[in-house]
């Protein structure tokens, strides 16, 4: 403790806003799919996408990514009782990102100018697609944080129960 501040609590607070954060968007994102169509002008784009729109439709498309996303919401929300789940989730979380970070390759219209020798993103899509790295850095924190937990929780459960883990 440091001047009254539990710096520990601080860092615990820090946690639950970034793993059950990442979980608010990405249902929030998941169930925005089912009612407007935002992703068909990225997809349309990506070499790793397009070729969806051979065998779905727009509409298909958008409801597997959203429900892919409300999938890897709810499984990251399970972290306290059960872990493993909780990675699977933040797998799915990080490809999924992966595939969003992509579009900023090969969308067009995301570098509006240049300030010199720095691209300026546009506001959309460039600056909305940006924002998917933090998020994916959350995501690969959640994912370590919870193959830890389910390590610990399974050599416990060894120990309690005289196995080797």
């Amino acid at each position: 403790m440091h001047g009254g501040v539990r710096w520990d609590y601080v860092t615990y607070v820090g946690q639950a806003v970034s793993r059950y954060g990442l979980v608010i968007v990405l249902a929030w994102i998941g169930f925005g799919k089912y009612v407007k169509m935002e992703s068909r002008v990225l997809i349309q784009h990506s070499p790793l996408m397009s070729w969806l729109y051979h065998f779905l439709s727009v509409g298909a498309v958008a409801a597997a990514l959203g429900s892919a996303e409300i999938v890897a919401a709810l499984l990251i929300a399970l972290r306290p009782l059960w872990p493993r789940a909780s990675a699977v989730g933040s797998a799915m979380a990080i490809v999924l990102f992966l595939g969003t970070l992509s579009f900023l390759f090969t969308t067009p219209g995301i570098v509006a100018g240049h300030a010199g020798p720095v691209p300026v993103l546009s506001a959309q899509p460039g600056q909305f697609l940006l924002k998917d790295l933090v998020l994916i850095g959350v995501a690969i924190w959640t994912l370590g944080d919870s193959l830890v937990a389910d390590t610990q929780t399974h050599r416990g459960a060894a120990r309690d129960t005289g196995g080797t883990g």
